[in-house]
């Protein structure tokens, strides 16, 4: 009985640890990737004003700051998903419910910057004269799409609602099906 509460008692000892070395490490990290994105925000207003010096063309600058402000948005968006689910939670049992609320926004960011990309990439090559050019931001949006709906794929898989909503519709019509005979029993009844 004394060597099982020991072995008890390493155990929650163990797993207390493991947990204090997780948040200790998702505060770290976390900690580089906001560090990482204030340097990129800080970068991005660099590039406008040597875009408005004239050490580079204005054009240029405007697409090197939003390109850098879009890495800036999505390194920041990882900052926050690693400091919410690992620094501040005791340990959420369900690998499941953890993914379904972190991949959807950190995803969607990158879709989002996939998405810019191509399209500054397209204004900068259609400016250059050949459309063959235009293939590279073309597999870039197209890139963006795939990972969007595979995303939606990945939301329909592990969605738990569309389930319990069948079950509810059922016990609706369950239940429908039970007062319409209790209805028509009182009715005969009363025949």
């Amino acid at each position: 009985m004394l060597m099982s509460s020991n072995h008890t008692a390493f155990r929650q000892s163990m797993a207390l640890n493991i947990t204090v070395f997780r948040q200790f490490m998702a505060t770290i990290f976390s900690v580089i990737f906001f560090l990482v994105a204030l340097i990129l925000t800080f970068l991005t207003g660099e590039a406008l004003f040597q875009g408005f010096v004239g050490n580079i063309g204005l054009v240029e600058a405007v697409i090197k700051s939003i390109n850098m402000a879009i890495v800036a948005l999505a390194i920041f968006e990882l900052g926050l998903v690693v400091n919410k689910e690992y620094a501040c939670k005791e340990g959420e049992q369900n690998l499941i419910v953890v993914l379904r609320r972190t991949v959807p926004r950190f995803v969607s960011i990158v879709c989002i910057a996939l998405v810019l990309e191509g399209l500054l990439l397209v204004i900068k090559y259609s400016q250059l004269g050949p459309a063959s050019n235009l293939n590279y931001p073309a597999i870039i949006i197209i890139s963006a799409a795939i990972l969007l709906a595979a995303l939606g794929i990945f939301m329909r898989l592990t969605d738990d609602s569309h389930n319990n909503h069948n079950k509810i519709l059922f016990n609706d019509k369950k239940m429908q099906a039970d007062s319409e005979s209790i209805g028509n029993s009182h009715h005969s009844l009363n025949q």
